[in-house]
């Protein structure tokens, strides 16, 4: 199954909730296409009890790539390019606005439901997939 949300501009992407929507139980981006004016990532090497390494962007920039799952709680990754053609990316803390569109295309892993259980070893809510 997929869906497709076309984002108008100053929307936020993540503003996305495909299980209230669609009613989607395993929800994950295939393929997104658009650009933001705004983006905050949390950068790679950012731990559970170090969050501080974060990144506020702002200015014009195309989206190279969206990933990731739409279980209650968004989790994205994203690559973003800009004027110079120079790319940035992280995980997604909020912040992506829209600049002239974002066509976001969701699928559904029929058979999987995903769920967010807190990992003691991480810190962070991890992935947890289970056949319906």
């Amino acid at each position: 199954m997929t869906s497709c949300d076309s984002n108008p501009p100053g929307k936020p992407i993540t503003s996305i909730d495909s299980k209230r929507d669609w009613r989607l139980k395993a929800p994950f981006i295939m393929s997104c296409v658009g650009s933001v004016t705004k983006a905050t990532l949390r950068l790679a090497n950012a731990t559970a009890s170090n969050t501080n390494e974060v990144l506020h962007l702002s200015g014009r920039y195309e989206i190279v790539s969206l990933v990731g799952t739409l279980n209650p709680d968004a989790h994205l990754h994203v690559c973003l390019a800009d004027a110079e053609g120079g790319t940035v990316g992280g995980h997604v803390l909020g912040g992506l606005e829209v600049f002239t569109t974002a066509e976001v295309v969701i699928g559904e892993a029929t058979q999987l439901q995903f769920e967010r259980e807190l990992d003691e070893q991480t810190g962070f809510p991890e992935l947890v997939v289970q056949r319906r």
